[in-house]
């Protein structure tokens, strides 16, 4: 699956439909094949400028971006450095607190040869070391992928209809083997039902209903499915897509999408039906929080420890892998096996993790040691028979408020971006703050409209250029033209309704 700012989708005619790729596009996916196999052994940044340059060229820069998500995971990145980073900075910063802050070159030189002395080492090594452990530092050690360029369109293709899916809140699919289809279905945690129509039957996935409040999705399981949906000989997958508001109807079959010949990524394991459970529900959600498995090891005190999840906060579903360092990463224990010897070992790592890691510990209430641990001042939620994923999605959204209150107390009261026409969520990118943490921010220069900001000659020119009686799909061509994605919003703002006609499009018309 892709990110959704790499989904290329048309809505020509208020449909909703994904921009599949064919052979034309097998040279550029050689091209992206070439820049990873070339920079083997180079560090990421001087990657991402071969892609940068290789996105100037190209049609569609979101194209080479896709391409490039999909190798990432055939990528394998390394840090290649004489010492260990974080014991290097430990050292340098203490030499450099000892002799004031270095404003000269001299004085830089000093504070790396004390660190250098400190350790052992020369003054090259700490330089080397002293970064080596940040994302566009780290060597890209090994490129193995799995796909042909061939093959990698196909796979393109399939993660588009994927990410497309994200936004489903309604799949419904007919198959020649519908038997595997409920099976996938039973295992991946969602709601359904088989309808029937005479000997024909359809199987319909829905969305959670009122268990959070505005979950409409399943997300990353929707997107599961359609790969086993599109293992089988023959089949046609309708979805309603919630499209920022509007819903739109999107059709798929055999014809558009095929799962490569490779073996698909291996399904994580759990050490418990606890675990699994969870990770199935929560994944099902559609929340601003990535689950990860088993994630890198806690040092704790002498030992290790390896949580079983890890939450990374993603505001506005950024990119999940190679995309730097999350605002937040969240570490989360299932704490459920019974030995007085796990207790008080698990007890005891608990007391000696760093205090600048966030741990989530869930603790079956049998244990009764929620007090113990709450106590090493990690947040706890208590559980029995299963881990109630409300409860933790309540802790992860203290950390969002958190997180939202101090990027809002960074911003300025007032803003003036330079584009004509911007989205709320690409202005909270672009300040690497979350999007609701703009609610309190004022935009002199722009009116919002929808989730989307305004220069007022922008609309004027807009409503100059669209008239009543025209076209949903002519008057969607004038507003992307501008740059404009939320149709519906402004239409509303320049007092137009669309009257539908039936599922050929419709018509705009004044608002009464």
């Amino acid at each position: 699956m892709l990110t959704k700012d790499l989904l290329r989708v048309s809505r020509a005619g208020g449909g909703y439909h994904p921009r599949f790729v064919g052979r034309e596009s097998r040279p550029l996916a050689a091209r992206v094949f070439g820049v990873y196999q070339g920079h083997v052994g180079e560090p990421r940044h001087r990657l991402d400028d071969a892609l940068s340059a290789l996105e100037g060229d190209a049609e569609d820069f979101k194209l080479v971006r896709g391409f490039a998500a999909l190798l990432e995971r055939e990528a394998t990145f390394e840090v290649s450095a004489p010492l260990p980073p974080v014991r290097v900075r430990r050292a340098t910063f203490e030499a450099a607190e000892a002799a004031g802050v270095p404003t000269t070159e001299a004085a830089r030189t000093a504070v790396l040869d004390a660190a250098a002395d400190r350790l052992a080492t020369d003054r090259e090594s700490i330089a080397r070391s002293l970064y080596a452990d940040r994302s566009v530092n780290e060597l890209l050690a090994e490129f193995d992928p799995r796909w042909s360029p061939d093959a990698l369109l196909d796979q393109y293709n399939l993660s588009l209809a994927q990410t497309a899916l994200f936004d489903a809140t309604e799949v419904r699919v007919r198959s020649s083997d519908p038997k595997r289809l409920v099976s996938a279905v039973k295992r991946l945690g969602l709601m359904y039902e088989i309808r029937r129509d005479g000997e024909t039957r359809e199987l319909v996935v829905t969305g959670p209903d009122g268990l959070f409040t505005g979950t409409r999705r399943y997300g990353t399981a929707f997107a599961r499915l359609l790969r086993t949906v599109a293992g089988t000989a023959e089949w046609r997958l309708t979805a309603t897509i919630d499209d920022r508001g509007t819903e739109r109807e999107m059709t798929l079959s055999e014809a558009d999408v095929s799962v490569p010949d490779v073996d698909p990524v291996t399904e994580p394991t759990y050490d418990s039906g606890v675990e699994a459970d969870f990770a199935a529900r929560f994944e099902g959600l559609n929340l601003d929080w990535e689950l990860l498995r088993e994630p890198e090891p806690l040092a704790a005190g002498a030992r290790a420890m390896i949580p079983d999840f890890a939450f990374d906060y993603r505001p506005g579903g950024r990119e999940r892998e190679g995309a730097g360092d999350p605002p937040l990463r969240v570490f989360f224990e299932v704490m459920g096996f019974w030995t007085p010897e796990y207790v008080e070992k698990k007890l005891d790592q608990f007391a000696t993790v760093a205090d600048d890691v966030e741990l989530v510990v869930a603790v079956d209430e049998s244990l009764a040691v929620a007090e113990d641990v709450a106590a090493l001042d990690h947040r706890v939620v208590t559980y029995s028979g299963s881990v109630r994923v409300k409860d933790v999605v309540d802790v992860l959204r203290g950390y969002e408020a958190e997180l939202v209150a101090d990027a809002a107390a960074e911003l300025p009261a007032e803003l003036a971006p330079d584009e004509d026409v911007v989205s709320l969520a690409s202005l909270a990118e672009a300040h690497g703050v979350a999007e609701n943490a703009l609610s309190a921010v004022a935009f002199p220069d722009h009116e919002l409209v929808g989730r989307t900001l305004f220069r007022p000659a922008v609309l004027d020119a807009l409503a100059e250029e669209l008239d009543a009686g025209m076209s949903l799909s002519e008057a969607e061509a004038v507003l992307e033209r501008r740059g404009v994605t939320e149709s519906s919003a402004v239409l509303s703002r320049l007092g137009y309704r669309v009257a539908w006609e039936g599922l050929g499009g419709g018509t705009l018309r004044e608002k009464e």
